[in-house]
C-alpha cells in the first residue's frame, strides 16, 4: 500500500493558511518517504478553503519525486477546458507526475457559485470527463451539449506521450462504478463514506464491470481519499477531535466515523490501514486534522511500520 497526504487546504481550529503551512506538510511528507501529495476542490465551503490546484503548483519545487494528485477536481464546475489547461501545466512542470482525479462534487454550493444547476451535475460531469479525455489523453472529441471545445489543440501537450491518467471518484454505488469502468483510468473511493468490507465489495463489482466492457481489470488502480487522520494515545483528545472538529464539519455522527478513519491510537490507525490493504486498496491519501508536520511524523514513526502488508 502506498500512502500520500492531502495538503492542508482548510482550517480546523483557526490555524490560518499560508505557504509556510503547505510547505511544512510537503517537506514532512517527503522526508517521511510518503508517495504522494494531493489536493481536492471546493469553491465555497463551511470553513475557509485554499484552492487546491494553486496549492499543488506552489508545492512543486518541494515535492521531490512524489506523485501529485487531484482528489478530486470538479470539471463540471470549473469547465473542462480551463481545468485541462491547468492540469496540463501541473503535469509538465512536475515532469509527468500528475494523476487527475475528478468527480461531480457533492455540494450544491459549488454549482450555485458559478450559476449551474446541481440537478444537471451527472450529465455535465459525463460530458466534461469526455472532453478532458480528449484534451489530456488525445482521444476523439465528443459531441457536446454543455461545454465549448477549443477550435485547435491545446498546447503544450501533457508531459507524457500517453497523456495524463484520469481517475474518477465514486463512493461505490452501482451507477458510480459503471461510470468508473466506462470513463476512468483509476478509481477513487472516499474513506469516510466506506469501510474495508464495503471497499472490497465495490472493488469486486468494479472488476466485473470492467470485464463486461472488455477492459483489462488487472492493474486497474484504486485509491482511498479523504482518510481523515489524527494519531493520539489520549482518548479524550481523540474524542474531542471527532466530536468537536470533524463530525460537525462533515455533519456526521461521531460514532459513524470512529471505526472508519485513522483517528485514535497508532495501533488503531495501523489496523484500519491494514484492513484496507487486505481489502485490495492500493493507495491511501491521509488528511491530518491540523498540526500536519507532527501528525505526518507520528504516522511515519508509529503507524506505517505496523501496517500489515
Amino acid at each position: 500500500m502506498k500512502l500520500g497526504i492531502h495538503l492542508p487546504l482548510m482550517e480546523f481550529r483557526d490555524e490560518g493558511q499560508s505557504v509556510e503551512r503547505v510547505m511544512e506538510a510537503v517537506d514532512a511528507a517527503r522526508r517521511s518517504g510518503l508517495d504522494a501529495i494531493s489536493a481536492n476542490d471546493h469553491l465555497v465551503f463551511s470553513t475557509p478553503w485554499l484552492d487546491g490546484l494553486t496549492a499543488l503548483a506552489a508545492a512543486l519545487g518541494r515535492s521531490g519525486e512524489m506523485t501529485l494528485a487531484t482528489t478530486v477536481s470538479l470539471p463540471a464546475v470549473r469547465g473542462p477546458v480551463p481545468l485541462a489547461k491547468a492540469l496540463t501545466a501541473l503535469d509538465i512542470l512536475s515532469g509527468g507526475r500528475l494523476i487527475a482525479g475528478v468527480g461531480p462534487g457533492s455540494s450544491s454550493r459549488d454549482y450555485d457559485a458559478v450559476g449551474l444547476s446541481f440537478d444537471e451535475r451527472w450529465s455535465r460531469f459525463d460530458e466534461s470527463v469526455a472532453i478532458l479525455r480528449s484534451l489530456l489523453r488525445g482521444e476523439e472529441a465528443p459531441v457536446t451539449r454543455f461545454y465549448a471545445l477549443p477550435d485547435s489543440e491545446l498546447a503544450p501537450r501533457p508531459h507524457r506521450e500517453d497523456g495524463i491518467p484520469i481517475w474518477i471518484g465514486s463512493w461505490g454505488s452501482d451507477a458510480g462504478l459503471r461510470r468508473v469502468a466506462r470513463l476512468a483510468d483509476g478509481w477513487l473511493a472516499s474513506a469516510y463514506n466506506t469501510s474495508p468490507e464495503r471497499f472490497a465489495v465495490a472493488k469486486s463489482s468494479l472488476v466485473k464491470k470492467l470485464a463486461e466492457l472488455g477492459r483489462n481489470h488487472d492493474g486497474f488502480p484504486n485509491a482511498l481519499v479523504t482518510m481523515w487522520t489524527w494519531v493520539s494515545e489520549d482518548d479524550a483528545e481523540t474524542n474531542r477531535v471527532l466530536d468537536e472538529d470533524l463530525a460537525p464539519l462533515l455533519r456526521r455522527d461521531p460514532s459513524e466515523l470512529r471505526d472508519r478513519l485513522c483517528i485514535g491510537s497508532a495501533e488503531h490507525c495501523a489496523r484500519v490501514l491494514s484492513d484496507y490493504a487486505e481489502a485490495g486498496c492500493e493507495w491511501v491519501q491521509l488528511w491530518p486534522l491540523g498540526e500536519e508536520r507532527r501528525q505526518i511524523e507520528l504516522l511515519a514513526e508509529r503507524v506505517i511500520p505496523e501496517i500489515a502488508a
